[in-house]
């Protein structure tokens, strides 16, 4: 269990983002654009190669917060995407607790590139008392 004060940081360091990925991950998903799995289609629109799906940078995002704490205690999560994932990046998933009031931690999120380009900002409120049960 992860202490939630002021300052703490959680980190999930995300595997390769490979065309495997994107290809399991659409089928997945139901997602199946072609700009995420089909080479010849991004190129037939001006963009040199596949990249990740949005939806994808939030699954890990949501993988770090319910690492942090059980699923039950996320009280919101939202999400903005800034930027492409290309295919063969590491992203890093960060949240860092900006406060802590009335029973609720409040996040910043990030994704973020090796060469420092955040592709997804979010927040997140995660209760800091377990829920009991009558």
């Amino acid at each position: 269990m992860t202490t939630l004060t002021p300052g703490a940081t959680l980190t999930l360091e995300c595997p390769r983002i490979t065309r495997t990925t994107l290809a399991l991950y659409a089928g997945a998903s139901g997602d199946h654009n072609p700009v995420h799995i089909d080479i010849d289609a991004c190129r037939a629109v001006g963009i040199d190669d596949v990249f990740a799906h949005g939806m994808l940078s939030m699954a890990y995002l949501g993988r770090l917060l319910t690492e942090a704490v059980p699923q039950e205690r996320i009280a919101s999560y939202d999400v903005r995407f800034t930027s492409i994932t290309p295919v063969n990046a590491t992203p890093t998933c960060t949240g860092t607790v900006t406060r802590v009031e009335d029973g609720l931690a409040h996040l910043d999120l990030i994704v973020s590139l090796p060469d420092g380009t955040v592709t997804l900002r979010g927040s997140a409120v995660l209760t800091t008392d377990v829920p009991t049960t009558d």
